[in-house]
């Protein structure tokens, strides 16, 4: 392995932050460093959407970059809201994402993360998913993280709003994506 890197992770989201903090652990050897960088909001599959992201925010970095982006699919609708969450979100609240399913029998979701690592500008763009399967339900616990409310896992009686940080971490679309992106620094750098 090569020596420590400084990394930054480029989001403005708080609560993202500190997750992702919380999932790498205090024996994670790279330094990793926050931008709330104002980037495009680019459209398209999670994969693309990530992927621009990360080779934007290496640019402006002139340096290496993580990026995320999480998206929320809902089966019966197709596979949207998707990477468009964070908007449906902000525009209906955590109350209004069970009503779009309000006519439809089918209330199963997959909460997914692309995570996007760029050594630098121009360089190639590795990109690290986690999914979560569960179904929509009317929120539940605390409303301090985006959709945690009415995203409940396969198999679980709890919403993510209502689990521990934890326990949450290791089931979780975010967590699993982080394992595979560890994996790849604390391996490949």
């Amino acid at each position: 392995m090569a020596a420590s890197r400084t990394i930054t992770f480029v989001t403005g989201n708080a609560k993202k932050l500190e997750e992702f903090r919380r999932i790498l652990g205090a024996s994670f050897p790279h330094t990793v460093t926050a931008s709330g960088l104002d980037l495009p909001e680019y459209q398209g599959t999670p994969e693309e959407v990530t992927r621009e992201k990360a080779s934007e925010a290496a640019r402006r970095v002139q340096g290496p970059v993580i990026v995320e982006d999480t998206s929320l699919c809902f089966t019966a609708l197709g596979g949207m809201p998707g990477p468009y969450i964070k908007w449906f979100l902000q525009a209906l609240g955590p109350e209004g994402l069970p009503r779009l399913l309000a006519d439809w029998q089918d209330k199963t979701a997959t909460a997914v993360c692309v995570f996007g690592y760029c050594g630098g500008a121009g360089e190639e763009v590795r990109l690290f998913e986690g999914r979560t399967e569960g179904v929509i339900v009317a929120p539940r616990g605390p409303r301090d993280f985006g959709w945690d409310p009415v995203f409940q896992p396969e198999g679980l009686a709890t919403t993510y709003a209502q689990m521990e940080a934890d326990a949450k971490n290791v089931i979780s679309h975010r967590g699993r994506a982080m394992d595979k992106l560890m994996r790849f620094l604390t391996s490949e750098l």
